[in-house]
């Protein structure tokens, strides 16, 4: 294995005090897996346009911490062309990755379509920027990822993401992914979901989480347990969040 690629697993793999792969929300990460809820505004021309914004005790993406298990704050802007099922946005979040990296900021732009096979399932696929702000000179870790999304009645989702330049490393990576939400009663809803994570070359893990929301007005606030089948002190968490906005 070469040292390049050994310094790109080591650091997604073992986030402190390094680099650890960066989101849905969600789990989070940016925009990329969970399938948000999307608030209807008075106008048209006000539909197309909608926010987001958290505070979480952790940023957690496909199981690892991305703060060094500290807090983040994180914010969000989704573009929606009309009825065509074009989108384009941004989402933000502070990051630690530790004194060798040095990154400060996450930023994701992304361009997507989202659209309705039938009255049950939906597909979503879009295109996302990771770009890390704040790095120490040589540590270029930004890529692209693709990823898909199928939703079944707005309940079950399964997703895939590809990169061929993970963390700018040149090596590949293909995520795979189940996720679940229900409602339980008293406004409370219940999620759950698998992952697997694949590296060219070694260094695979699989991360789950398990977790209970409830909107309280125009917040929601979520706590979710975390963890994956990575040796050592990386996840295992539990993860308070509140959150307005689609």
């Amino acid at each position: 294995m070469t040292n390049k690629l050994s310094l790109a697993l080591a650091a997604a793999l073992f986030a402190l005090p390094t680099f650890a792969f960066a989101q849905d929300a969600e789990e989070t990460a940016p925009a990329a897996e969970a399938a948000p809820t999307e608030e209807k505004a008075a106008s048209e021309s006000e539909s197309n346009l909608s926010f987001n914004a958290s505070l979480v005790s952790d940023y957690v993406f496909r199981g690892i911490s991305q703060t060094n298990f500290k807090p983040a704050l994180q914010a969000g802007a989704d573009y929606n062309f009309g009825d065509s099922g074009f989108y384009m946005g941004a989402w933000g979040s502070n990051v630690d990755y530790g004194s060798t990296l040095g990154h400060d900021f996450e930023v994701d732009l992304y361009v997507g379509f989202n659209t309705d096979l039938n009255d049950n399932w939906n597909l979503d696929l879009n295109l996302t920027r990771y770009s890390y702000l704040g790095g120490n000179d040589g540590f270029d870790i930004n890529y692209n990822e693709l990823i898909g999304v199928v939703t079944y009645n707005e309940m079950l989702t399964f997703t895939v993401g590809y990169t061929n330049n993970y963390s700018n490393a040149d090596i590949s990576q293909l995520y795979l992914g189940v996720g679940g939400t229900w409602a339980v009663g008293n406004g409370f809803n219940l999620t759950a979901g698998l992952g697997h994570t694949d590296f060219e070359g070694g260094g695979n893990y699989n991360d789950w989480t398990l977790g209970v929301n409830r909107d309280f007005g125009p917040i929601n606030i979520g706590l979710n347990y975390y963890d994956t089948n990575i040796d050592g002190k990386v996840s295992d968490q539990l993860v308070l969040g509140f959150s307005v906005g689609g």
